[in-house]
């Protein structure tokens, strides 16, 4: 491992630590890096986030998907990453959490280029769906949601995705929690609300009635 490799695990260890949260392995440290190193060479060419600097994305992007990844209910086996961009937080849940299925809804072109290289790079087993994600008939244990344009109208379509019995997974602040509740609809109750690393983030977990409609 590189000097400089080696301070991008350290340092995203210590925030990992830092918020609470139990450090990675060094194998799994390391596919993060390589995961970084791939971001910041694509974002140079695309607007893949708006968080463009080393330390940002390990805060912002990376320390709060790894929280999202740990805070899921057990026995997720399938899992959508509605609106995935540069893959947050589905790459990392990925990355944690290998036994879930992960698949990446991206309609973005060069965006769903991006995370086809990034599977490749880091040898995972996600999917991705180069197309808006409502289009397609499967549902899903789990559809998480993270800064996708127009939160409520994605809210709306995204919870058709999920099974009964499954999981809507919102990476959102508390002052949006209540709106975007009503917008999931009546299916969904919402028995956890993780607090999140970041000023004011949380993770609303809201669960599909056994009885709703498919």
């Amino acid at each position: 491992m590189s000097e400089g490799a080696t301070v991008v695990a350290e340092r995203l260890n210590t925030q990992l630590s830092q918020v609470g949260l139990e450090a990675l392995d060094p194998v799994l440290v390391h596919r993060f890096e390589d995961y970084l190193s791939l971001i910041l060479r694509w974002n140079s060419r695309i607007n893949l986030t708006a968080i463009r600097d080393q330390e940002g994305i390990l805060s912002r992007h990376f320390v709060e998907s790894i929280a999202c990844a740990r805070a899921l209910p057990a026995g997720i086996a399938t899992l959508l990453d509605y609106g995935s961009g540069a893959g947050f937080p589905g790459i990392p849940i990925a990355l944690c959490c290998p036994e879930i299925s992960v698949t990446l809804a991206e309609s973005q072109g060069k965006k769903a280029a991006f995370l086809q290289e990034a599977i490749r790079i880091l040898g995972i087993s996600c999917k991705v769906l180069a197309q808006r994600a409502e289009l397609q008939a499967a549902q899903f244990d789990c559809v998480t949601l993270r800064a996708v344009e127009r939160m409520q109208l994605a809210v709306q379509a995204a919870a058709q995705l999920v099974r009964p019995g499954g999981w809507l997974a919102l990476m959102t602040t508390r002052a949006e929690i209540a709106r975007l509740q009503v917008e999931a609809g009546d299916p969904f109750t919402w028995p956890n609300v993780v607090p999140l690393p970041g000023e004011d983030l949380v993770l609303a977990l809201g669960e599909r009635s056994t009885g709703s409609p498919v």
